[in-house]
């Protein structure tokens, strides 16, 4: 599963997702707890956030959580989430005449990673939502010189989701691991995927279990 806490320290972990709604904020939350709970001060960053009506209400929880779990993470909402956009679709959509500058982003990564010794950066829907024409959610991963942790969900057609997903990870040389969100389809998840899923891959890391 998760390797010890050393491998880990002074670590960017970039969560993503096989598609939107699998489960990305409440995957960081529970990463922030238990690298917390392992001694290592834990920071948070949301490159950009959509939907946003008053304030990101992904950013502003974790921020909240984060301020709980590492009192020395000294920031605002506008600092781990500095693109918000109202529109609820990918990045490239919402954010309209709006230019996301990623070396603007890896300054602020590289700000935030100061505060901690693992950074959890979650992305915007799955890995290859855009954020400009030809800028993924995925490229920013390699931009942030991060290890990606895959967040796959249990409902009927997880694996031909997951499958890609690694494939377009490992295409592009990037370091991941990968954790079933049981979450939907749950109760036939063994029956239905889980069989492929264990002969395909050995062991099978669960997100609830972190």
């Amino acid at each position: 599963m998760i390797k010890e806490k050393d491998y880990y320290k002074n670590k960017t972990i970039f969560v993503s997702a096989t598609n939107t709604d699998v489960g990305k904020t409440y995957a960081s939350e529970k990463f922030l707890r238990y690298f917390s709970s392992l001694g290592l001060k834990v920071g948070y960053f949301k490159p950009c956030e959509t939907g946003v009506i008053d304030t990101p209400l992904d950013g502003s929880k974790m921020l909240k959580l984060v301020k709980e779990l590492n009192p020395k993470f000294d920031v605002t909402i506008n600092d781990i989430v500095p693109y918000q956009f109202k529109l609820p679709a990918a990045p490239y959509v919402a954010k309209e005449n709006t230019i996301i500058d990623i070396e603007f982003l890896k300054q602020k990564q590289k700000q935030l990673q100061k505060m901690c010794d693992v950074l959890i950066i979650e992305g915007a829907g799955g890995l290859m939502v855009p954020i400009e024409k030809d800028i993924f959610i995925i490229d920013l991963i390699k931009e942030f010189k991060a290890k990606a942790f895959l967040i796959t969900p249990s409902k009927l057609g997880c694996i031909n989701d997951t499958l890609l997903s690694i494939q377009a990870l490992e295409t592009r040389n990037i370091d991941f691991d990968f954790f079933i969100n049981l979450y939907e389809d749950k109760d036939s998840f063994k029956e239905v995927s889980l069989p492929f899923l264990k002969e395909y891959f050995g062991e099978i890391h669960y997100l609830n279990d972190i």
